[in-house]
Parts: structure tokens; sequence; C-alpha cells
């Protein structure tokens, strides 16, 4: 720079040569600070010998934020625009029906901390309690439910000679808790989640019957058509994995409600039986087998009723 030079000339010759403008620059000067414009008269010499430090953006770079703003602004104007020709979004969530999913439904579900892995019998009974057609048929018949819970394999097992009886599931108090055998009896697997929820039903319909008659019957086969047709999710995946149980010569029965500390066993006995053959209806197997079952307890029962009385009797009676 010319001795006369002042800052001006100096900023002057920067915008001409980086090609920042001078209204962008800013000289950070050692001992002087820094100075913006309008830079004045002050001579140049005033920065000889001093570090000066140059802050700016060149007009490419300028040019290029106020391309880039633009492009921005664009963006969300189109966005806007969108917005305000877009129908607005409306909930599908129906208000009742959301309230009767929580009203008639399992209040709980728990699985027994004792047995291995019991998060998984956590997830068995949640996938069940959250069933499509479980959630239609209890709410189609108000079914309102205290507890879902497991039940130990090595409970309610019978072995005789005729083979081994097992309980599948338990009703307390017409819906008060339901415990359904998820396991398999090595406990190192989960039986097949659709016949766990045949029983379920099965369970449920002991909300409303106590004793396996007919009218029990009917309502069981409801629930199971109704849950069928509700269940739009493919179904019949294994908890256990691989492993599945199918039920061959087991028996697979209930003792229904729980009332005043004793099982109330189902019951109608043959007659009934022959009632509803009767009515032109063919009872299945599930059922032939329950009622038999029944009334092999029923019979030992009073062959020891009968034993007991004989003991007691005085000779020569």
């Amino acid at each position: 720079m010319p001795p006369d030079a002042t800052v001006s000339d100096l900023v002057d010759e920067i915008q001409s040569t980086l090609h920042i403008p001078v209204d962008n620059q800013k000289l950070m000067v050692a001992k002087l600070g820094m100075l913006k414009a309008p830079f004045g008269d002050r001579p140049v010499a005033d920065l000889q010998n001093k570090k000066i430090t140059l802050l700016g953006t060149s007009s490419a770079e300028i040019a290029s934020l106020h391309a880039a703003s633009e492009k921005a602004a664009a963006r969300q104007a189109h966005l806007a625009s969108a917005r305000r020709h877009t129908p607005k979004a409306y909930s599908r969530r129906d208000p009742v029906r959301a309230q009767e999913d929580s009203q008639y439904t399992f209040l709980a579900v728990r699985p027994l901390p004792n047995l291995p892995r019991p998060e998984r019998s956590l997830a068995f009974l949640e996938r069940l309690k959250a069933d499509p057609g479980i959630r239609a048929a209890m709410r189609a018949h108000k079914f309102s439910v205290g507890l879902l819970t497991e039940m130990d394999p090595l409970s309610y097992t019978e072995s005789s000679h005729e083979g081994t009886t097992r309980i599948l599931g338990l009703n307390r108090n017409q819906g008060e808790v339901i415990e359904l055998r998820l396991r398999t009896d090595a406990y190192d697997g989960y039986r097949d989640y659709k016949t766990i929820r045949n029983t379920l039903c099965h369970e449920l319909a002991h909300n409303v019957h106590g004793p396996h008659d007919r009218n029990f019957w009917d309502l069981c086969h409801q629930i199971e058509r109704e849950v069928a047709k509700a269940d739009w999710k493919s179904g019949g995946h294994s908890v256990g994995e691989s492993e599945f149980y199918e039920p061959s010569e087991e028996i697979a029965y209930d003792h229904g409600g729980w009332t005043g500390g004793e099982f109330v066993l189902g019951g109608g006995g043959p007659s009934s039986l022959g009632a509803g053959a009767a009515a032109g209806r063919t009872l299945s197997r599930r059922e032939i087998m329950a009622k038999a079952a029944e009334e092999r307890l029923k019979k030992q029962r009073n062959m020891q009723a009968d034993s007991d009385g004989d003991a007691s009797a005085p000779d020569g009676s």
C-alpha cells in the first residue's frame, strides 16, 4: 500500500482481490482491537508491523447462502400448502370400544414365579389376553376375569389303569381366577397355543354355567366359534419355540367353578348324555371324555361312601 493510503483503501483492495464486500469485512488488529465499516480515513501506516486477522464472507458464499435460504423457504411453503390441502387425520379409536376393552378383560395376568423362566409364561398369558378372538368374545359376553394365571403341571394330575387324567384349566368363583396348564409335564416346553386358547374358551363358559350340561357346552362351542371368527391374526405359533403339545391318550377336563372351598363338579350323569343323543346332536369326543372322567370320580366317591358306611354299621345289620 502507498505510504499515504488509509484503512479504507486497504479494505477496498481486499474486496477487489478476495471478493469480500467491504461491509462484510472485520479486521482484528493486534493492540488496536477490531476495525469494521465504516473504516474512515485512518492511515494504514497505523497497522504496520501488526498482526491483522480478516473476518469476512465472500460474495460467492453469500450467494450460496441466499440460494440455500430461498430453497429452504420454498420447501417450507410447499409443505405448508400440502398440509392445508390434506384432509385432517381423524382417529379410528372408538371410545366406547376402548372402555369395553378395559372393562371386559383379564384385570391381571401372573405366571408362577417358582417355575423356570416365568417371563415366557407371562408372554404366553399376555398373548392370550391380547388375542383378538378372546377380546371379541369377552366383549360380546361382558366377561371380566380378575386374574389369568398358569397351573403347575404337577397339580391336578391323576394316573390309573385307564390312563393319565390331567386338568387343563380351572375357573374359580365364576371368573375370579382362571388357571391354565401352559407347560408340558417336563417343564421343558409349552403346549400348543390353540389348544390352550380352546381351554380358555371352556373356562370362560364356566363364568355362566358350572356343570357340564347342555347349556354349558352350547355356550362353550359358541365362544370357540366367536374366537376363531374374530381371530384376524395368523395364529398357532408356539411360545415354546418348536415345542408342541398334541393331546392323544390323556383326558382333558376341569372342575369348573370353586365354591365354599370345594370344587364344584359338572354333572348330569348318563341320563344327560342320553338326553343329548336323544336331541339329535352327537357329543364331541372331548365332551364324552369329560363326562366319562366325571362319572369315574363320582363312582369313586360313591364307592368310598359305601365303604365308610359298611365299616361303621353294627354287626348283623
